[in-house]
């Protein structure tokens, strides 16, 4: 990739690098790797990871695959409000056109974070889901949407009792961003249409997608 003369060559790779290694996600990846990716070196993509280590930003892990440092959290901390602001209205539709509890979830290492909750405004019972819940991306239809997209796999993902006894969850990931793995999805108690609300489920995960795309 060319760079321009007004900008660092530096940065742009440390930031491609970033990327790549953001989109492994928990696999990582390795310095031949990600060589072959930049079109340099190994020792200039050693020197880019020393550096992006220095800030937290990258670690080695005993395996030598370079992956995520805690210092990623410090932006994604302040990331979530304009998340949560561009999804707030999606889930609110969502919630009460299915009549379920609906929720935007994110990847946070090997756990699936809910980082917005809505409930329906009319039904009488629905399932009371906290905002900050996590649990394994193994389990739930949250989690195993956001595992189903690492694969390219797009469909409506459900479960029934994984986290809850006697709920039903629906999920979908969320397309199209690439430094950004998370879902959308309801859950309910209470039997559901499951043909009419996965159309609504994955009509959402493309409305968030391009609210994304738009605000951060």
């Amino acid at each position: 990739m060319a760079v321009g003369g007004e900008t660092s060559q530096t940065l742009d790779r440390g930031l491609r690098l970033l990327r790549l290694v953001a989109d492994r996600g928990a696999v990582g990846i390795s310095v031949t790797e990600l060589a072959a990716e930049l079109e340099v070196g190994r020792p200039v993509v050693y020197r880019l990871v020393a550096t992006l280590s220095d800030h937290l930003l990258v670690r080695r892990s005993p395996d030598a695959r370079v992956r995520l440092g805690p210092g990623v959290l410090y932006f994604a901390t302040a990331l979530q409000p304009a998340l949560r602001e561009a999804a707030m209205p999606i889930l609110r539709r969502l919630a009460d056109a299915a009549g379920a509890t609906a929720h935007f979830t994110l990847a946070d290492g090997g756990e699936a974070l809910a980082l917005c909750v809505v409930e329906p405004s009319w039904t009488a019972f629905h399932v009371g889901y906290r905002v900050g819940t996590r649990h394994r991306l193994d389990q739930g239809a949250a989690g195993r949407a956001i595992v189903a997209g690492r694969r390219g796999d797009r469909a409506v993902v459900t479960t029934r009792g994984e986290l809850q006894a006697g709920a039903t969850g629906l999920a979908a990931p969320v397309p199209g961003l690439s430094t950004l793995e998370c879902s959308v999805g309801v859950v309910s108690v209470e039997s559901l249409d499951e043909e009419r609300v996965s159309g609504l489920v994955l009509e959402a995960a493309g409305a968030l997608a391009e609210a994304l795309r738009m605000s951060v």
